[in-house]
């Protein structure tokens, strides 16, 4: 008796296992290379020191389930120099009310520098004592606890939204600083034009305060072109000029938590600043000095947020 034969497998259903097969194991491929530059780039941003920072700062909240506070530091940072922060930037997260309220702080703040004795500019904190004296400085001043902090060398950082392809930001004036103009309505930036519309304060008659605005918009506007699936293959360009130019107390275990938090928050931002002071003159050194009353309302709305009793 004959035996049967089986039909062979028509050739475009091999090609098309093939292809499944081929595509699958580049995907497993690039997840575990991505994972694996993500986690470089954060132990990266973990080991990084400035000269002043001798001491760790460690946080036992966890942000999926409490709510913490992060102090955002954007640093001025030049050769044969230490720096200053030109941005300082309080977050406060509460994961049960899915809310966020962020905070700007006037680089020229007259404030008391915790841990070396002087009173002068806030940002001058960043230069005397690292990271560190800035917490310190800003937990006094608000009466709040700092959970975690981002540093960031701000020229480097923004090469981020080269890789990004550019952000939009929705510019509430017109401005020009040189050869550069940001018209006012929807503003397309790249990494050069960002840092300048960042930067820019004299030009702009609401002096620090419209700076401040500016640089919450482009925090928000490379939160939200980071998170868009677009980025995925730009994962390893990202995470390269992350570890080069972030210092962070975040561990990764929590990064991952912040990922997913992140999803569920309500991205209407709560915007909190300072209006009430005033610009004053001391030993010919211009100060912005807090309106006493606006400063204790601020400190109560942030611990409301970070349920404070």
């Amino acid at each position: 008796m004959q035996k049967r034969t089986k039909p062979k497998m028509k050739t475009w259903k091999k090609v098309v296992l093939f292809l499944m097969a081929f595509l699958i194991t580049g995907a497993a491929c690039y997840g575990a290379f991505t994972y694996f530059s993500f986690q470089k780039a954060v132990e990266k941003m973990q080991a990084q020191e400035h000269p002043n920072n001798n001491e760790a700062i460690i946080s036992d909240k966890l942000p999926h389930i409490d709510p913490f506070s992060v102090l955002l530091l954007g640093i001025d940072e030049r050769e044969y120099d230490v720096g200053r922060s030109d941005t300082m930037i309080v977050v406060t997260v509460n994961p049960e009310q899915k809310t966020v309220k962020m905070l700007s702080i006037p680089r020229d703040a007259r404030v008391e520098i915790i841990g070396n004795n002087t009173v002068e500019k806030i940002n001058h904190a960043y230069a005397r004592g690292g990271i560190p004296m800035s917490i310190a400085t800003v937990e006094n001043i608000l009466n709040i606890p700092i959970d975690y902090y981002v540093a960031i060398n701000m020229e480097g950082f923004l090469q981020i939204i080269d890789v990004l392809g550019g952000v939009t930001v929705n510019n509430d004036l017109d401005l020009s600083h040189r050869q550069y103009s940001f018209p006012k309505g929807e503003v397309t930036l790249d990494g050069e034009e960002a840092l300048i519309f960042t930067r820019i304060r004299y030009e702009d008659p609401r002096g620090d305060f419209g700076r401040q605005l500016r640089q919450k918009q482009l925090i928000q506007a490379i939160a939200e072109k980071a998170a868009s699936p677009s980025t995925l293959f730009k994962l390893n360009d990202i995470f390269d000029v992350l570890g080069d130019n972030v210092q962070m107390n975040f561990p990764m275990n929590n990064l991952y938590q912040l990922q997913k938090l992140y999803a569920n928050l309500n991205k209407d931002i709560d915007q909190l600043q300072f209006e009430k002071g005033d610009g004053q003159r001391i030993d010919t050194l211009w100060y912005y000095i807090f309106d006493e009353q606006e400063l204790i309302d601020i400190s109560s709305s942030l611990q409301q947020h970070l349920e404070i009793e």
